[in-house]
Order: structure tokens, then C-alpha cells, then sequence
């Protein structure tokens, strides 16, 4: 059977780790409906960003010549509302100065960050971004808006790193191989103080990949744990979650509607309650929302301890 296109490396297919959208956006797209400007993903006429590039604009890769597409990345977030991006850095142009910007995070608001503070006081960043969040959120302003002022501060010639206490700051799995993907699209380097990946990295670098897909299966493990401690408590008679209408296969539904960015009530909506005298129907937005909540807790503490 042939194949057209060209071979990709595995962590590609499994991380959407390529660099071809970075050539692709090197050149304005030449579409007179979309005119995306050069270091901006191509638009749709209804201003959305699209879920590929087009045609005329990938061709203009001599790489990419005889592809038949080159889907827009998670990191451009196809389908949102399209808004121009910070334009790349002249090619070849050498960095002028560097910038150290650094990020600290707690998970609960008791959490103390002085440790953190100082730490990356000591190691000579200028600017901290800081906030008390879980990493299970699917939103962080003040990571963003860390990742978003390095990727602004590297467009005007200056090289940029993100120094961060621990990766455990930055998140765990697809969101930590995603963030990476994102550095990576900005140019913008990477550096640990402590922990199992301190020091400088490349974002893009296989290490730091794979330590990434480690840390999703470790929480896989804690959920997968989680829901066996749920059946064993039924076994002896233990109600668990909203008023005993939850169950582990709701539970997991429920996390990956959540991780869709869906809404309580849109996610109540598609559960269905198997059990007991409301079997058949949907659970309230508010049982959900306990649901949720109960597991969060029960897997901040995991990692935690």
C-alpha cells in the first residue's frame, strides 16, 4: 500500500509534537479570505480558527510540497475564536538580552509559596507569576499569562525562559506534554530548580515527553484506585457521592466531559443514573458537582501524601 506524505517520528502522532505548523506560520497565508498574518494559525470565514491550514499556505513549505493536509495544533485551539498572534522574530536573527521569568503555584489556598518565592528569587528571575490553584483546573490565568508575556518578550528579539520550583508546578500529562508544545511554538526555554527534571530543558526534547506521558498514566493509576475504593465500599453497604446515584462509570464519564470543557449542567445532561429509584434519569448539576469536587480532593490528597 503507498503512502503520501511524509513519515512521521511516533512521539508526532502521539503528542501532535511537529514543528510543521511553526513552518507553516513562517509565511502569511497568501487566502485572501483568511490573510492570516505570519505566527497566527488560518482563519475560517466566520472567524474561527481552522482546523487545518490551507492549502496554498502549506505549499508555500517546500517540506510540505506533495502533503495532503496539516491539521492546526491543540496549542492554536482550533474552533475558537481566531485573534492575531505576536509575529515571529526575524529568521536567523540572533537573541538580544534574556529574560528570566518565573512561575509558582500552590493547590490549595493554605499552601504557603515562600519557598518557591525564593527560590526563584535566587535563581535571578525578574518577574513572578504566582497563584493558589489545583493543577486538575482546566484554566490558570497566571500561567497563561506567564507563557503569553514570554511569548510576546521572545517576538521582540530577547530569549525568554520559564523557571519553575518543580514540574509538578506546570501540571501532569496531556496538559504538561500541550504546555510544552506551546513553549515550543514561542521558542521559549524551560528550566526546573528541583525535582526530577531539574535544570535547563528543551521543550520539545523526548525526555521531558515521556516524562510527561508518565505523570498521566500516574493519575490514571490514583483515578483507576480511586474507583475500586468506591466498589469496595459499596460492597459494605457505604453510600459514596451524591446521595448514593453515583457510580464509578459515572464518575469517569463525568472526568472526561469535564476535561472537554463541558459544563455542569451540559454534563449532568449526557450521565445517566443506573441504580436505585431515580434509575433512567439524569443526576442534578449539583450532584455532579459534588461528585467532582469529592474526587479532586480525594486526588489532591493522593498527591499529596
Amino acid at each position: 500500500m503507498q503512502t503520501t506524505g511524509r513519515l512521521k517520528h511516533p512521539y508526532e502522532t502521539v503528542w501532535g509534537a511537529s514543528d510543521d505548523f511553526k513552518r507553516v506560520e513562517s509565511h502569511a497565508c497568501p487566502i485572501s479570505t483568511c490573510a492570516a498574518p505570519a505566527g497566527s494559525p488560518c482563519r475560517t470565514g466566520k472567524g474561527k480558527v481552522a482546523i487545518q491550514y490551507h492549502t496554498a499556505r502549506f505549499r508555500l513549505v517546500p517540506q510540505l510540497a506533495k502533503t495532503l493536509s496539516v491539521p492546526t495544533p491543540a496549542v492554536r485551539k482550533p474552533g475558537s475564536l481566531w485573534s492575531e498572534l505576536p509575529r515571529p522574530a526575524s529568521a536567523g536573527t540572533e537573541p538580544v538580552g534574556h529574560v528570566r521569568l518565573g512561575y509558582a503555584r500552590a493547590s490549595t489556598a493554605r499552601q504557603s509559596l515562600d519557598a518557591q518565592m525564593g527560590s526563584l528569587t535566587e535563581a535571578g528571575v525578574t518577574r513572578v507569576f504566582s497563584e493558589k490553584i489545583s493543577t486538575l483546573a482546566t484554566q490558570r490565568p497566571d500561567l497563561e499569562a506567564a507563557v503569553k508575556l514570554a511569548g510576546e518578550i521572545r517576538t521582540s528579539g530577547v530569549a525568554v525562559t520559564l523557571v519553575v520550583h518543580d514540574h509538578k508546578g506546570l501540571g501532569r500529562g496531556i496538559e504538561l506534554a500541550l504546555l510544552a508544545e506551546e513553549l515550543k511554538a514561542g521558542d521559549v526555554g524551560l528550566e526546573f530548580l528541583a525535582g526530577e527534571l531539574k535544570g535547563s530543558h528543551d521543550p520539545s526534547g523526548i525526555v521531558f515527553t515521556v516524562l510527561a506521558a508518565m505523570s498521566g498514566i500516574e493519575r490514571e493509576y490514583i483515578r483507576d484506585r480511586t474507583l475500586e475504593g468506591h466498589a469496595s465500599a459499596r460492597k459494605r453497604g457505604k453510600t459514596i457521592g451524591g446521595a448514593g446515584v453515583t457510580d464509578g462509570d459515572m464518575l469517569s464519564m463525568a472526568l472526561h466531559l469535564r476535561d472537554q470543557e463541558m459544563s455542569l449542567c451540559d454534563i449532568a445532561k449526557r450521565l445517566v443514573i443506573t441504580t436505585g429509584a431515580k434509575k433512567g434519569q439524569h443526576p442534578s448539576p449539583a450532584t455532579v458537582m459534588r461528585m467532582l469536587r469529592e474526587y479532586d480532593e480525594r486526588t489532591a490528597a493522593a498527591l499529596a501524601a
